[in-house]
Formats: C-alpha cells, sequence, structure tokens
C-alpha cells in the first residue's frame, strides 16, 4: 500500500474571531510562546513523518512563506553574534520539510481549500491538517491515524468527546465501535443541531484521506454557512467506502478561539525550563492577589 508522504494544510480563513489583529496578520502566525502556530502543525507532520506539506493561502498571508522561507540578512547576523541556539530556531522552520503554497482564490470554504490540493496531490493518499488547530501530544494522534490507514487502506478523522451543546460548533459523526480508540463513521453531519446530533464526538481538525475525496469534493453544493463543507464530502464517501475515526481526549488546543489561544500560551510556557518556574511564581502570586481583592 502507498504509504502517506503528502499533507495539506488550510490556511486561508480571515480569522475575524480574532480581529482586528488579525486584520494584517494572518491568524496562523499568532504567536504561541515564540513560535507561529502553524509550525507547531508542520512540526507535528514532520515528527508523523509527513515531508511533502502543501498550504493553502489566501489574500493577506504572505507572512506565512515568509516564515518558512529563509532570511539571510537576519541568519548572518546572527552567525556574527555568535548566537548559535537562535540562527537554529530561524534555519529551522525553512528547512524541516518541502513546503509548497496554492491560493485558494475565494473563500468558499474548508471543502473548496482541500480540493484545491487535486493537482498536487495527485491519485495519493494524504493528510489534511487544520493550520489553527495545535495538537501537543508528539504527534501520537496523526501517527495513530496513519497507521489505522495502513492497516485498513481507508480514510481516518480524528474525534473528540466535547460537551453536547457545543456539538453545534463542530462536523458530529454517528459512531461504530470497532475496537479501543478506532470507531467506524456510520454517519456524519455538519454543526448539527445539540437535540439532533447523533452523538458529541466532534470532528477535530486532522484527517487522513484516500484520493476518492476529491472526487466526492468535486460533487458537494453549498451546505451550513453557503460553503462547500469537507464534512458532506466525507458523508459522499462513506457512501462508496469505510471511513474510521481515530478518537482521542487530550493534546488539542483550538488557537482559532481566544480562550484556547492563551490556554496554549500559558501552558506550553509552564512546560518549558526557560519560562515555566518564573510564570508559575507569577501566575500563583497572581491568584492570590486576585483571592485578596
Amino acid at each position: 500500500m502507498q504509504p502517506v508522504k503528502k499533507v495539506v494544510i488550510p490556511a486561508a480563513g480571515l480569522g475575524t474571531r480574532f480581529l482586528p489583529v488579525t486584520k494584517s496578520q494572518p491568524k496562523e502566525m499568532l504567536p504561541v510562546v515564540d513560535k507561529p502556530a502553524i509550525q507547531y502543525v508542520v512540526e507535528e507532520a514532520v515528527r508523523a513523518g509527513l515531508t511533502d506539506v502543501l498550504i493553502v493561502t489566501g489574500r493577506g498571508k504572505h507572512a506565512i512563506e515568509d516564515h518558512f522561507d529563509r532570511n539571510f540578512e537576519l541568519e548572518v547576523q546572527l552567525e556574527r553574534a555568535g548566537k548559535r541556539a537562535l540562527l537554529d530556531a530561524v534555519l529551522n522552520p525553512s528547512e524541516m520539510a518541502a513546503i509548497h503554497y496554492i491560493r485558494q482564490k475565494e473563500p468558499k470554504g474548508l471543502g473548496h481549500a482541500v480540493l484545491t490540493a487535486r493537482d498536487h496531490v495527485g491519485d495519493e493518499p494524504f493528510a489534511v491538517m487544520l493550520g489553527d488547530d495545535i495538537m501537543v501530544d508528539d504527534a501520537e494522534v496523526l501517527r495513530s491515524m496513519l497507521d489505522v490507514h495502513a492497516r485498513y487502506g481507508r480514510s481516518v478523522v480524528a474525534l473528540q468527546e466535547v460537551p453536547r451543546g457545543d456539538i453545534s460548533a463542530y462536523g458530529c459523526v454517528e459512531p461504530e465501535p470497532v475496537d479501543d480508540l478506532l470507531v467506524q463513521v456510520r454517519s456524519i453531519v455538519e454543526k448539527p443541531d445539540p437535540t439532533e446530533a447523533p452523538s458529541n464526538l466532534a470532528v477535530i481538525g486532522r484527517y487522513v484521506f484516500t484520493p476518492e475525496i476529491f472526487d466526492a469534493l468535486a460533487r458537494i453544493t453549498p451546505g451550513a454557512g453557503g460553503e462547500l463543507q469537507l464534512t458532506d464530502a466525507i458523508a459522499l464517501l462513506i457512501e462508496s467506502q469505510t471511513v474510521y475515526g481515530w478518537t482521542f481526549e487530550h493534546g488539542r488546543y483550538d488557537i482559532g478561539k481566544k480562550v484556547d489561544f492563551l490556554r496554549a500560551n500559558i501552558e506550553l510556557a509552564l512546560d518549558r525550563d526557560d519560562l515555566g518556574p518564573e510564570l508559575e511564581a507569577f501566575l500563583v502570586d497572581l491568584v492570590r492577589r486576585r483571592k485578596l481583592l
């Protein structure tokens, strides 16, 4: 079976939940501690063995391309100053994988963004990773999904339980258990009413697809929000192929949500030897002072 080597990262969204900062800066470039969010996603892909990265961009997203490009003037200055650690940090984004770009010329939705990758992907299985979803799990979920694809030769979506009242913000599946963390997706629906949702298992921003998903994407019509929904294409794919779901509990940050963005910065900084102790002391003191108010 052909191994998965290519990954598509849609990053063309407008980031309206973070306005006004995203008026001039892509939401995928918002810093999480000292790296932009999208770098965490690319690093995860590389850890899982995906070395051919296609980033789907849109208007005003040049900063993403600049970040993964070389900056010779900066590199020379850092080298002359003997700042090797900083030089390595600057070089790493441009050297970690073969990174390509394609522009989604119209904001027609996630399904359309993935469809723009058809010529690049060709007749191969591939992964899709959303550019504003960070998984801090050493790529465990993505590697597990790739293992499922290697075992069954079928598409796999990542699933996480969410409160029933929140399911209307996600794609939602009707699951049939296969084994421990693996389910077969019997049906899937985008942003269902909580009272009608088939479960509280939400589709999270990691996918592994067979190339037949492109045929399904070419057939769908605008769905929820008037956009071409990737969920609707998966529903079509289920009619002709088995689709699996890999469930997980921890490690995900939705950088598109302000609270999750702040939580990611705090929790990831606490894990750093150079930042954690001082930040923890500050937070403990902050909580103490707030209790005294």
